[in-house]
């Protein structure tokens, strides 16, 4: 216990140090002083003296959870001044109350100050005191009491201590003691302690008491990680806090427990380690930004054949077969506007991502998908766009003319335009080879090397396309058109469908069931909406009724405006918490990802991989189940002891997000291999059960 040992409680009246008691059925309050007389200089030590009935307690500073933390004001008749921010606070013990934590003193405690008392006239000096506390046990009861003691003043510099003397040191015995330790707080909200004497052997636990409320989450409990030099306690951020625990300081007590019960407490301001971006040696000379824009090229090609753009790319089929008929300036006319769509779609996210960090954000590629209404919301639109393929409704020219059943023709290129806009939007939860490093040199350079990075991606993403329609070859061998048309463009209605499942699945990964419930509902009035749309448009088309046209689309209005707002409630109503999909999977070998756990592995000499990944990220998933999940892959898993930190970024980690960036990436997949007492080797973004193999033993083969 770290608060003083009880006293019996003591009469009514006090002694020369002592005031008159304050004395109740739950405690006995009084002021005190460690001198009888007050001395030459003035100075002198008063103390609130409150000692507790068994089962109450009081509370500390920050009383935790609920309580007040009891409050004291003094005055001296030469002049001085004492408030109860000036306290010197023991430290406390932890009592769980129903779910809630308090720090609390139970049996006797001392909460004493140092005055200066100035002036010389008169014999004495009469001390006032006003103080309010609380005390609780099953009930709370607030108290108060008015202390008044008189000390006579003193010629000798070497006055005696009062009988109270004992009392003070006894509390100065129990004040935490300034640490010796260097003391940081890491993105992951891990308060880390580092300093030689620090070792399993010396500490069996450990435990953080903030001096200021609402800062971390005092119920949760706090990992403990000792390794030699350092121990580690993981501190979960109070609901109320709306910046990350990382980005200020953390000032508080650490309370550290030997094998043989012994406690050491340790006043410490934890100061947060930003997390720096390795360093990026292309940007900034002429080799090294034509190598970051070839980078970028390349990864936009290539994400082409990524999964996540196949639904668009079906589309552009529709459109490739639409133009084999037309000529040659139509077909360059389609080319030119899908580029523009791709290209200003990039730019504008480039620009939204490199504004984002300009701030401090840590966004990264992919993470608009980490915002369930964003999910939702593309969900939706590639639904709707199925349903306009499948002739549930039409477009017309006249309303947004060229979308879907729109392109190619000559009335407008719209269609093309979206449809660059759509394939940037759903290319986003892949990441091709060369991305990495492409927007990873985006966002550390310049603002105007960032964004030509993104335009070349977005360049490179619209090349095939562009090269089809403007060389004649090409262009040439496309089927012409016919009634075939049709039956592909309903059957291109599929893929589209097919990513509205697999955004189906995202929300449920990122929220459960509930989640799916209102993203399904929704999809159900849009398709109601869409079929009345439908409905109004063939009645317009057949015999012109106005009245039945209008009520036709004013219903259609209203299913979207009531999708919305179902998806507005239940955002507003949603606790974000960690993928369940993920979590699920992180067992055995495989663990949740962070810094501490990270550097207690490597100093046991454990073998790791990092594996970052997301529910939205197609590319990570696909890497897991051909890889990572690979029979071959996880028997050298097994034989080599390897430990998976999985970090789960479906949801936006502060945590992640610093790990990426210090690795200079800022997105995901990411995959670092950490072989015993090594630094880590990067591995691709496209896994393959061979490549994994092979990077693990040649790092066993050479240690």
């Amino acid at each position: 216990m770290m608060a003083l040992v009880a006293i019996v409680l003591g009469g009514e009246h006090g002694n020369a140090a002592e005031s008159t008691a304050h004395i109740t059925a739950h405690s006995r309050a009084s002021l005190i002083t460690d001198h009888d007389t007050i001395g030459p200089d003035g100075t002198i030590k008063v103390g609130l003296h409150l000692q507790l009935q068994p089962g109450w307690h009081t509370y500390w500073v920050n009383p935790g959870d609920a309580g007040d933390a009891p409050h004291m004001s003094v005055e001296a008749s030469g002049g001085a001044r004492g408030e109860s921010h000036l306290f010197q606070w023991p430290v406390p013990e932890r009592i769980n109350e129903g779910g809630l934590m308090a720090y609390a003193y139970t049996g006797s405690v001392v909460l004493s100050q140092t005055l200066h008392v100035v002036g010389s006239s008169g014999s004495s000096v009469t001390l006032k005191a006003t103080a309010d506390w609380l005390v609780c046990a099953d009930v709370c009861v607030p108290e108060n009491g008015e202390f008044t003691l008189t000390l006579p003043r003193s010629a000798s510099a070497s006055n005696e201590e009062s009988a109270e003397a004992s009392l003070f040191h006894a509390a100065e015995a129990s004040l935490p003691q300034t640490s010796p330790f260097q003391t940081t707080l890491l993105p992951d909200g891990v308060l880390q302690m580092e300093g030689a004497g620090l070792s399993p052997e010396m500490v069996k636990d450990a435990w953080f008491l903030p001096l200021q409320g609402g800062m971390i989450r005092q119920t949760a409990p706090q990992n403990l990680t000792v390794t030699k030099g350092r121990v580690s306690l993981s501190l979960l951020p109070d609901a109320s806090q709306r910046a990350p625990l990382w980005q200020v300081p953390l000032s508080g007590v650490v309370v550290l427990e030997d094998k043989a019960g012994e406690r050491s407490a340790m006043q410490v301001l934890a100061q947060p380690v930003t997390p720096v971006a390795s360093p990026m040696p292309p940007p900034f000379t002429a080799p090294g930004i034509a190598k970051v824009l070839l980078f970028a090229l390349l990864g936009g090609v290539i994400l082409n054949l990524m999964p996540c753009v196949f639904p668009v790319l079906a589309m552009k089929a529709l459109s490739l077969a639409r133009m084999g008929g037309a000529g040659r300036r139509e077909q360059v006319e389609s080319a030119v506007f899908y580029a523009c769509g791709v290209v200003v779609s990039f730019g504008a996210l480039g620009a939204v991502m490199i504004a984002l960090r300009s701030v401090g954000s840590v966004a990264g590629w992919g993470f608009q998908f980490q915002s369930s209404g964003f999910v939702v919301a593309v969900c939706w639109l590639l639904f709707v766009l199925a349903l306009n393929l499948l002739g549930v409704f039409q477009v017309t020219t006249g309303k947004l003319a060229g979308t879907l059943d729109q392109m190619g023709r000559t009335q407008g290129r719209s269609g093309d335009v979206l449809t660059g806009f759509l394939a940037v939007l759903v290319a986003t939860p892949c990441t091709a080879p060369f991305m990495g490093v492409a927007i990873a040199g985006a966002l550390a350079g310049p603002v105007l090397l960032g964004m030509a990075v993104f335009l070349a991606m977005g360049l490179g993403l619209a090349a095939p396309y562009v090269l089809i329609a403007t060389v004649p070859g090409l262009a040439s061998r496309l089927p012409r058109p016919g009634a075939w048309m049709e039956v592909l463009k309903q059957f291109l209605a599929f893929p589209l469908l097919a990513s509205c499942v697999w955004l189906l699945w995202v929300v449920s990964v990122q929220h459960g069931s509930s989640f799916v419930l209102v993203t399904a509902g929704g999809a159900v009035l849009l398709a109601l909406g869409c079929w009345l749309y439908g409905l109004g448009q063939r009645r317009a088309m057949r015999d012109g009724g106005a009245f039945e046209t209008s009520m036709a689309y004013g219903l259609a209005v209203l299913c979207g405006i009531l999708s919305c707002v179902g998806l507005g409630m239940a955002l507003s109503s949603d606790q974000t918490g960690p993928s369940p999909e993920i979590a699920r999977k992180q067992s055995g070998a495989v663990e949740p990802f962070s810094e501490s756990r990270l550097a207690a592995l490597r100093a046991e000499g454990t073998p790791v991989l990092v594996d970052m990944t997301a529910s939205w990220c197609i590319t990570c998933m696909v890497n897991e189940r051909v890889a990572l999940e690979a029979p071959s892959v996880r028997a050298l898993f097994d034989q080599h002891h390897i430990v998976t930190l999985r970090g789960d970024w479906t949801n936006r980690d502060e945590a992640i997000s610093a790990y990426l960036k210090k690795h200079g990436r800022d997105g995901v997949p990411f995959y670092l291999y950490y072989p015993p007492h090594q630094d880590g080797t990067m591995l691709p973004q496209i896994l393959t059960p061979h490549g994994v193999i092979n990077t693990i033993t040649g790092s066993v083969d050479h240690p």
